[in-house]
């Protein structure tokens, strides 16, 4: 019976025409954005930054996107899912095409407010749009491969934009420009997708703005605590092995990517037969011992085990939390269920990004992995209190 089962879910098609565009948008926009994400704290020390203002600037433009999702989750269900990636791509273009006209931290605090409002509207639509093309019998394996497109956009992005980013390349004003034409590949390609069709009697509705889906709360919440790491990796690493020095931070990352890809052909799969139970634990105690070994961080061999140890631990929890939330949801609010999702990935990330940057500028570098291991641990603590109240609540229901 079981094997039938399995069968049957092989039938239904995951790679279809539009869900292959989709992929390849996600990837370019991502590719876009990842090359910045290593390089906008050595523009903000270019400018006269220190750490502290680091994590400001890094930190502001995810809580623009945070406070945009819960409205793109609306316009999804309302305006459509079309509407509102088009115009996220095309404000994320114009604000990372500008960052090279930029000559003070003030402008850049501002611009990057902008660059979280594109960012927020067009990861909403794009994870609603790939869940809407995804058959629901394979919507973790779905999910996982359209993860890939955005790690494999991580595998070459952070070390090519940390490459690119030398003065004796490139100026600024040019890597940004080609950041933003990347941005622009995603645009074009978005264009010739056959978006979902915005139902009629939900059209005319009055909008009602809501903050968030309840069914995803949960999985949003552990997403949380997990992706503060992410803040405190994307902002601080490079400065903290150069500090150090410590080579390898561009492999790293390469690494790091790898090892989320491979997760990726995997854990979505292990989650529409399993269920999260079978992957949570398991990815969530391999982050932690990232944290612990880059708050240790005596060379580039340790660097690169908990490049590893991290992509294949957030590799498999990323996409087993965001199915988990849409699974969850009635299927009038994947769109906002997936604002939900990438709200608290924003919070975190964003939360992450400031608080790391104050305890970096009084305790050292050093401290904010530790502090990152202790955010994962309260995630895991968090999941098994879920699960015994909900099979408390199963057995007072028997």
């Amino acid at each position: 019976m079981e094997e039938q089962l399995i069968k049957g879910r092989r039938k239904e098609k995951i790679w279809t025409k539009d869900f292959i565009l989709i992929v390849i948008a996600n990837f370019f926009i991502f590719l876009g954005f990842q090359m910045t994400l290593p390089t906008i704290p050595l523009f903000v020390e270019n400018l006269g930054g220190n750490d502290q203002l680091i994590g400001y600037v890094v930190g502001i433009f995810t809580f623009s996107s945070l406070l945009l999702r819960p409205f793109a989750g609306n316009l999804l269900e309302t305006k459509g899912r079309g509407f509102v990636y088009l115009i996220g791509l095309a404000v994320f273009v114009l604000s990372v095409g500008s960052f090279g006209f930029l000559m003070s931290i003030a402008l850049l605090f501002l611009m990057r407010v902008i660059q979280g409002v594109g960012w927020g509207f067009s990861t909403t639509a794009s994870g609603t749009i790939a869940t809407d093309l995804i058959p629901a019998s394979r919507r973790g394996e779905g999910m996982g491969y359209f993860g890939l497109s955005g790690n494999l956009a991580l595998a070459f992005g952070p070390s090519l934009g940390l490459i690119l980013a030398n003065p004796n390349i490139l100026s600024f004003k040019s890597f940004f420009f080609i950041c933003a034409g990347l941005g622009f590949v995603a645009l074009l390609l978005s264009s010739r997708i056959n978006y979902k069709k915005v139902e009629r009697n939900q059209e005319k509705k009055k909008v009602k703005l809501d903050l968030y889906e309840k069914g995803a709360l949960k999985p949003s919440l552990l997403l949380f605590f997990i992706t503060v790491t992410f803040g405190g990796i994307a902002s601080f690493l490079p400065l903290f092995t150069a500090e150090k020095h410590i080579e390898g931070i561009q492999v790293y990352f390469l690494i790091y990517a790898l090892a989320l890809m491979v997760t990726r052909t995997f854990a979505g799969q292990l989650y529409d037969r399993k269920g999260h139970q079978a992957v949570f634990i398991p990815g969530t105690l391999l982050v932690l011992a990232a944290m612990v070994l880059l708050a240790w961080l005596p060379n580039s061999a340790v660097l690169f085990t908990a490049a590893a140890l991290y992509g294949l631990g957030f590799g498999s929890v990323q996409p087993a939390l965001q199915a988990w939330a849409i699974e969850k949801a009635p299927i009038n609010r994947r769109g906002m269920a997936n604002a939900t999702f990438f709200s608290f990935f924003d919070l975190g990330v964003g939360l992450g990004a400031m608080v790391f940057g104050q305890i970096g500028h009084l305790f050292g570098y050093s401290s904010i992995y530790k502090a990152a291991a202790i955010s994962v641990f309260i995630s895991i603590l968090l999941y098994v209190f879920f699960l015994l109240k909900e099979r408390i609540t199963m057995v007072e229901h028997r």
